[in-house]
């Protein structure tokens, strides 16, 4: 029990999927009027269960069909189709159960999220077994939503603070990601075994 929460605060706060293997920046980086707070929740929400579910399904055609079989070099051609086809019922459901939310426009964004491809395939290389899978995909779920919540602040503040002009813009949010993630680094001495 202990290891599950220590992979879930561990995927969560030290090896946060955004910040220390920089994967899914692009949602972080979007400009414009999509980045408004229930659409930083709405997709904090959807990449959560999203990888919550990938994650688990992953692990489970790794560990019980494809090494079995000797198929360990197929695993990115089932990935792939695995991330990409549960985008779109999972929107739907969400859609469907949380009715405030605005769903709608993220379908590109969780087809295309690089985390979930990338978080099948660094689970299926540490050979961990299901649940820890499951403890991974929800702490690297909740770690996105907690980045993608504190760079909507970092912009909402940037936007009303006197900022240099040379800064404003996505030198500003690149300087924040900068000092976010030696801020989550400072975590990794939290654990000591």
């Amino acid at each position: 029990m202990t290891e599950l929460i220590l992979a879930l605060i561990g995927a969560a706060l030290i090896n946060n999927i955004v910040l220390q293997h920089t994967l899914a920046l692009d949602p972080l980086l979007r400009e414009g009027s999509a980045t408004s707070r229930p659409w930083v929740h709405a997709l904090g929400l959807a990449t959560l269960l999203a990888m919550l579910l990938v994650c688990t399904l992953g692990q489970l055609l790794y560990l019980y069909i494809l090494q079995p079989l000797h198929l360990d070099y197929l695993r990115l051609f089932v990935f792939l189709p695995l991330c990409v086809l549960t985008a779109a019922p999972l929107l739907a459901a969400l859609q469907r159960w949380v009715k405030p939310w605005p769903f709608d426009g993220l379908k590109p964004l969780l087809t295309g999220n690089a985390a979930l491809l990338g978080l099948c395939l660094l689970l299926s290389d540490e050979q961990r077994g299901v649940l820890p899978a499951l403890a991974v995909g929800l702490g690297s779920g909740l770690g996105f939503w907690l980045v993608l919540a504190l760079f909507d602040d970092l912009r909402q503040r940037s936007l009303h603070d006197d900022v240099p002009p040379a800064f404003r813009g996505l030198p500003i949010e690149l300087m924040g990601a900068g000092i976010m993630a030696m801020a989550f680094l400072g975590f990794s001495g939290l654990f000591t075994s």
